[in-house]
This record gives C-alpha cells, structure tokens and sequence, in this order.
C-alpha cells in the first residue's frame, strides 16, 4: 500500500446483536437483545469474538505451558482473563430526553474545539474529542437516537491518538446520524495501539441512542461533531463513558 497505510488497514464488519450472559446460576445463553442484569457479568458474544484469536493463544499457551511450569501456565491464564476484561461490554443506562447527546465511547474528554467537519456537515460545528486508553471499555455506542445516513473508511497513519495532528492524518471511520431535529458526526480513529476499527452497522441502519455500532480493539480516540447550537455540559479532563454520560443538550 501507499505511504499513508503505514498500518495495515483492519476494518471488520458484523451486523446484528447477540448477547451473552454469565451469572452464577445461569447457564450461558445467547439472546438477540441488551440483557439488563444486576450482579452478574454481561458479556456481549459479538464484542468478545473480536478477541477470539487472542483468547485462543492464551488458552493454548497455558494448558501447553502446565507441562513445563505450572507458574507460566498460571500466568498466560491471567494475561486470558485481562483480555476478557478488556472486551468486557457493559450495558447502560441511556437518558432517554431527545434533548440531550450521550458520550459516543468510553475515555478521557481530551479537547473541546469549534472547527469546520469539512467531510458530512461541512460547516463550522463543535468537536469533542475523547481518548479511550486499553483500561476503557473499547465499544462505541450512537450518541442520538437516528439513522446513519453515512458511514466511510479513510486509510491513514496510526500515530499516538493523543497527538493534535491524529485527527487529519491517523487510519478512521466516519459515521452519520440523523434525526428529524439534528445530524451528529462520529469518527473513530485508531492509534499506536488500537490498529483495528470494527463495524457493526450499516449504512440506512435505525439505532436507538446508546446503541453500539462499532468498537476500537484496545481503544484510541473517538471525535463527536455538534452543531455550535448544542451547549457542552462536559470538560476536558472528564471522564465519560459510553451510551450513559451526558456531554450536550440541544436546544429545545
């Protein structure tokens, strides 16, 4: 590839939700819809098989590695379990007002700027920018109930996602989504780390706010676009996670 896809370009696409429930008592079981559970671990089947490769080295590496020493062995079985707390996806609980605007990914709001989004709104808007880093849940979640109107893969770089200029020149996937009061752009970018964006939604999709449509493997950065309307009720240094933090308000 050219100079730009200086990492290779890794960008998966899956559609439709599946979830998979562990709770003592319960045996695993899949459902087509966001299990809601208190005291249990809720594990979403289509964000932990982005991990599946990952998992399976460690898996094999510890049952192999109980042969030779049983301290190695126990240390690829804790390097299995991190990765399963990595993917980990927890539900939400999503402010339902059409007037307010959900965190978008899980993170640390990095910048809060006004600037043109030159590629879907092309006109002057208001960006948040938040950094997920590997302790974050990794899964981006629609910020306003709508359908995606857009949705287009850049190639790029992968620089460190804290740096100003990852924005322009990092690899990055650009969502759409419109309502009958306001269009929302979302961009998912990678980083030094995270080289993976994931798709799960299309195109024309309907979602609900706080409805997941894609993830970033080990985090990076994901970017909101607000029109200059919406009033910003967060501030850089905040964290915010997905689906459930309130970062605007648009007006009535």
């Amino acid at each position: 590839m050219g100079r730009l896809t200086a990492c290779e370009p890794k960008i998966l696409y899956f559609h439709g939700p599946a979830v998979l429930r562990l709770s003592k008592g319960y045996f695993p079981r899949l459902d087509p819809v966001f299990l809601k559970s208190e005291n249990a671990i809720d594990m979403r089947a289509q964000t932990l098989s982005e991990a599946r490769r990952i998992l399976a080295i460690f898996a094999l590496l510890a049952i192999g590695s109980w042969f030779i020493s049983a301290w190695l062995s126990l240390l690829f079985l804790v390097l299995f379990f991190c990765i399963v707390f990595f993917f980990r996806d927890p539900d939400r609980a999503v402010p339902p007002d059409p007037n307010l605007v959900v965190a978008p990914a899980d993170g640390i709001v990095r910048d809060i700027v006004e600037l043109d989004e030159n590629e879907v709104l092309k006109t002057k808007t208001r960006r948040i920018g938040i950094f997920l880093s590997i302790l974050d849940v990794h899964t981006n979640r629609a910020p306003i109930d709508g359908r995606i109107i857009y949705r287009q893969h850049r190639e790029g770089l992968c620089l460190d996602a804290r740096r100003p200029d990852c924005s322009e020149k990092n690899e990055s996937m650009t969502w759409a989504f419109e309502n009958s009061r306001v269009t929302v752009v979302v961009r998912q970018l990678t980083g030094a780390i995270a080289r993976r964006i994931v798709a799960w939604a299309e195109a024309g999709d309907e979602l609900k706010k706080g409805e997941r449509f894609g993830m970033i493997r080990f985090g990076s950065r994901t970017e909101v676009y607000l029109p200059l309307s919406a009033i910003v009720v967060v501030k850089a240094g905040e964290h915010v996670a997905g689906g459930s933090t309130i970062i605007a308000r648009l007006p009535d």
